[in-house]
């Protein structure tokens, strides 16, 4: 499916009378002169497949007819000799499908335009929210500039509009998150036969990251966690600082981005090359949800469901091991959900309550977090939903213990 398809769902969903306006983004500031990484709005790029900042794709809907366009920055030759060559109108075109492309300062005349010309009753913009304190971004902080202009439109979210579209992936997105996972495979081999006692977490992590940009990553789905010892036990630890000291575990959580496309894999390695019997019967239990999880999934489910099936697992196994007394206290060493959806987001875009459906892609995470042992595992995969039930995208990243150590034995080389 291309992003051509994936507007179309969209008009098909949307109210008549309608304006979309969704802005690339663009570059945060630091300090002084500097700037984060720029990461495209996501909804842009599921609807064009650019990811360029400072680009806004329109279109306006009005009964069986579409206007889209694209604005894009024009090209600067003094600009592009200090930060790179800027795309074309007929790249930004070839790229999405789109065949009216202008220059941005057209933006506000066109927005204008069509508000006098035509009965607008409806506009759409990325006003999604994380958390309630989150500054507004740039789309957010433009839908405000338009309610105030327009205060007569009735303001809609882009973001809730392209959810169920993004839920299901297409052929094309399927494919780029296998790339990711094949990438992040690699990168978790080399961590394997380079993981030493005395190393640090960021020199594990590093030997993850430079395997993966040195296949293509165009990026990471997230900060990589690279955990050892007690720090496996803190859900989202990215300090990455601390020495891998002998007997304990590296938990590492990572995942490649190619294509824009994210894979979402965690892993547990011991340190020395060999689990601890201890560490072994926490190990096999986890891996115990984690397959039941990947057994279970399949169409009609919801995540909530794969999380009350990881959560019998290790209730069950955490009362035999007598570190609880009921397996409703599993909470106690559990304390996350094991599945969300991925895609172009790690976490990606969904509804809590939609059932699974062919196509949804999502994460199997068990683990169990020992503080008091200093234990943190956690094993995760990416299980693409069929129709069936589901096939585990990241089988062939080993997580069986025996077959961990023995790659682990034969790390004279390094290599």
């Amino acid at each position: 499916m291309s992003v051509q398809e994936h507007r179309q769902k969209l008009y098909a969903r949307i109210a008549d009378k309608s304006i979309v306006i969704c802005h690339a983004g663009i570059p945060l500031h630091t300090n002084e002169d500097d700037y984060y990484n720029f990461e495209v709005n996501s909804q842009f790029f599921y609807l064009t497949g650019l990811e360029r900042e400072k680009m806004v794709f329109m279109a306006f809907k009005n009964g069986d007819a579409v206007q889209e366009t694209l604005f894009i920055e024009e090209a600067d030759p003094l600009h592009e000799r200090w930060t790179g060559k800027m795309p074309t109108k007929e790249e930004a075109m070839n790229v999405s499908g789109i065949s009216d492309v202008r220059f941005l300062p057209s933006l506000s005349a066109s927005v204008s335009r069509i508000l006098a010309r035509y009965e607008v009753e409806h506009a759409y913009f990325d006003v999604f929210r994380c958390e309630e304190e989150d500054y507004a971004d740039h789309n957010a902080i433009m839908a405000q500039s338009f309610r105030r202009k327009y205060p007569a439109v009735t303001l809609h979210d882009l973001h809730n509009a392209c959810v169920p579209l993004r839920e299901c992936k297409d052929g094309d997105e399927i494919e780029r998150v296998r790339k990711a996972v094949s990438i992040t495979k690699q990168g978790l081999d080399r961590v394997m036969k380079t993981l030493r006692p005395g190393m640090t977490e960021y020199q594990a992590q590093a030997e993850f990251e430079y395997t993966c940009k040195s296949l293509g990553a165009t990026r990471f789905a997230f900060n990589s966690i690279s955990a050892s010892g007690l720090n496996g036990c803190m859900m989202h630890y990215n300090t990455n600082r601390d020495e891998i000291r002998p007997g304990t575990l590296l938990l590492m959580d990572l995942g490649a981005k190619y294509g824009n496309y994210c894979s979402d894999i965690t892993r547990t390695f011991p340190a020395d090359g060999h689990f601890t019997p201890r560490q072994r019967q926490i190990y096999d239990l986890v891996l115990a949800a984690n397959r039941r999880v990947a057994e279970e999934a399949r169409p009609g489910l919801t995540l909530r469901d794969l999380n009350d099936i990881a959560k019998q697992v290790l209730g069950e196994g955490l009362v035999k091991f007598g570190l609880i007394e009921d397996a409703k206290d599993v909470g106690k060493y559990y304390m996350h959900s094991v599945s969300h959806s991925i895609g172009i987001d790690c976490h990606d875009a969904c509804f809590a309550g939609d059932e699974l459906k062919p196509g949804w892609i999502v994460s199997d995470e068990p683990g169990l977090y020992i503080d008091e042992e200093a234990i943190g595992i956690r094993i995760e995969d990416d299980l693409l939903i069929t129709e069936s039930g589901c096939e585990v995208l990241s089988r062939a990243i080993v997580k069986d213990p025996d077959e961990i150590e023995w790659i682990m034995q034969d790390r004279s080389s390094g290599s």
